[in-house]
């Protein structure tokens, strides 16, 4: 024991320090400015708490628990200061002078200030939260600085879907908890899907009662590698839960925008009122290549993934459901946008069907696309009528875009582009961009089961999402960035978890940050690592990076140093170098690694990562080549 104190006293020590001199403070995103300052203020139980307005009591009463947790002892509140004490002072005064969501931190070596108005004052503690170190000798030492802060964008999303698979109200919590931490203001709610319709419609019941189970799901890569669970699988959220999550992301100043999917995905709804699908009397398609479980006959709630050719028929009985539906949706989120989906919906049905081509040629469209837009255009006539916004996927371009909708770019670019171009607001997630989160995070075959793609967190901090191509006037259209978790392959909160982090703090990053702040060496080596520290001492699950300075895949010569990083502090990093994999039982890192490689022969360089909670990264390998015939010359 007494040997393992000063370990820990050590990697308590370079966690501080790895803090105090990062030129960020350690704060993610990074802010506008930073001004260093002499000096540094002691936090302590004899300091007071300043916090006059009532509006700010949430972000006074959040900072206090903080300080509770993080140095066992609460602040006194306090109207005034009196002489000679230390204060930290939470205040509006001054802040309509900043931009929005923009706040102000002023530290000297009597007072912290923060300054900021509702949002703004919230980002401003969750900054200094951050910038806090560990406690040390009953206190809190925080260095001397000014800070001045605010947004890029105005919109900084993610998203979460829980169609394919359900995640339970306390998870949702959590989840709006985390971006509320790293300053994202944006919920996007994916609620309906061909796999299960997740939200309660009182004039609806089927939606719950047929359409919210499915007899079974697949098992492993699509369609079905290691065919089906034979399980049935179902979850909803009530009205109530449903107005307890607005709310209380509401109270972290985030917006909940609903998904209700039309025209296509929507298979889960045809399967509890059959009169929506084109042909309500014929059975679901189900491939012979798909494993399926329980009756193949009636309309079924989809047991795989994919795009699926059922889709919604444009009568007026499913206009009419389809407003009834958006009344009380629209009467649980106070959101000024509704997203509709309009993406993936295959047109083979409509063409198919006699009364979607009388359809076509009554109302004088040109063709299925048409069709859609013309779907599209008549349900955004609706939502405007109620004093809101649509927003859809780029799909929604197709046949003409709707007059006041926002478009959501995923299929690359060149839809976010479009639209911009044509004077619509667009909010840039493109999947090729690293925008998408259930891609995996990194060539390792460790890896667990995701739909495919790659996505590291590197490639995120990577994205721009203003388009060059686009003229100064053009780019104001882009209001914002968002990250996308689609879940087939997400099957529990912490693989949700797994998937996602450290990905949101890159999004965190490029969507609060201005462009000259980003700095991938500071964010990936010093502020990072922190980060992922704090986590680990919590019951949140993340992805361990791999060591730092581990970037190549071939290293050629004949004598090799490696030198590395621990990405995370008080990690340890194992090695092995001869071909078996390693674990705790390998060569712990402790200084460059010299490895003499004989010409005409390569050696391979396997580590692996494990933090304090004993999470472990993937294997990274790097071959060591000295002219093997066998390792491809770059």
């Amino acid at each position: 024991m007494k040997k393992l104190i000063p370990v820990l006293f050590l990697a308590l020590m370079a966690f501080q320090s790895r803090a105090q001199t990062d030129a960020n403070l350690g704060i993610i995103p990074a802010p506008v400015s930073i001004q260093k300052s002499n000096g540094s203020f002691h936090l302590s139980k004899t300091v007071v708490l300043i916090s006059n307005e009532a509006e700010n009591a949430k972000s006074a009463d959040l900072l206090n628990a903080f300080i509770v947790t993080k140095g066992g002892f609460a602040l006194r509140e306090a109207k005034t200061i009196d002489k000679g004490q230390k204060a930290i002072v939470l205040t509006s005064v001054g802040a309509e002078k900043l931009p929005a969501e923009g706040y102000t931190i002023k530290i000297t070596p009597n007072e912290i200030k923060v300054t900021g108005k509702g949002a703004g004052l919230f980002y401003g503690v969750q900054s200094l939260m951050q910038l806090m170190p560990e406690k040390a000798q009953d206190k809190i030492v925080v260095p001397a600085v000014e800070i001045n802060d605010y947004p890029r964008f105005k919109y900084r999303g993610l998203h979460l879907d829980v169609g394919r698979h359900f995640f339970p109200v306390a998870f949702v919590k959590k989840y709006i908890d985390l971006m509320a931490q790293y300053k994202l203001n944006t919920f996007h709610w994916h609620l309906t899907e061909d796999q299960g319709w997740r939200i309660e419609i009182k004039k609806y019941p089927k939606l719950i009662s047929v359409g919210s189970s499915r007899n079974g799901t697949i098992i492993g890569n699509y369609p079905g590698t290691g065919g089906t669970d034979n399980e049935v699988y179902k979850g909803y959220y009530t009205q109530d839960e449903v107005k307890g999550i607005v709310a209380y992301a509401a109270s972290k100043f985030i917006n909940v925008i609903p998904e209700i999917e039309m025209p296509g995905h929507a298979s889960a709804a045809i399967a509890a009122y059959p009169e929506l699908s084109c042909f309500p009397d014929r059975d679901t398609f189900v491939s012979d290549k798909t494993p399926w479980s329980g009756s193949r006959t009636g309309k079924q709630v989809q047991q795989t993934w994919g795009v699926f050719d059922d889709v919604f028929v444009p009568t007026e009985n499913t206009f009419n459901f389809l407003q009834d539906v958006l009344d009380e949706v629209m009467a649980l989120f106070p959101s000024k946008y509704i997203h509709i989906g309009g993406d993936e919906c295959p047109k083979e049905y409509w063409k198919q069907s006699p009364f979607c081509q009388q359809f076509i040629k009554d109302n004088n469209l040109k063709d299925e696309h048409g069709l859609q837009s013309y779907f599209i255009q008549r349900i955004e006539k609706y939502i405007n009528s109620k004093g809101r916004s649509i927003i859809g996927w780029d799909e929604i371009l197709e046949g003409g875009l709707a007059p006041n909708a926002t478009v959501m770019s995923w299929r690359g670019e060149a839809g976010g582009i479009e639209a911009a171009k044509q004077n619509h607001d667009v909010i840039m997630t493109p999947g090729s961009a690293g925008m998408y989160f259930d891609h995996k995070q990194s060539d390792s075959p460790d890896e667990p089961l995701t739909i495919g793609g790659f996505a590291p967190y590197t490639k995120t901090y990577a994205y721009d999402p203003v388009p060059k191509e686009l003229s100064a006037e053009q780019q104001k259209h882009i209001i914002g960035v968002q990250g996308n978790v689609w879940t087939e392959y997400m099957e529990t909160p912490a693989k949700v978890e797994y998937m996602i982090l450290p990905k949101l703090f890159s999004l965190s990053e490029i969507a609060w940050s201005q462009v000259a702040r980003k700095d991938i060496k500071n964010f990936t080596e010093e502020r990072v690592p922190v980060h992922l520290a704090r986590l680990d001492k919590t019951a949140t699950n993340y992805w361990v990076p791999t060591p730092i300075g581990q970037d190549q895949k071939v290293i050629n010569g004949e004598n090799i140093t490696v030198e590395l990083k621990n990405p995370i502090p008080g990690a340890k990093i194992f090695y092995t170098l001869d071909g078996y994999r390693p674990s705790e039982n390998a060569t712990e890192y402790t200084a460059p690694i010299k490895v003499i490689v004989p010409q005409g022969q390569k050696k391979t360089l396997k580590t692996i990562v494990v933090a304090p909670s004993g999470k472990r990264s993937v294997v990274k390998e790097t071959t060591l080549n000295n002219g093997s015939p066998d390792v491809k010359a770059k």
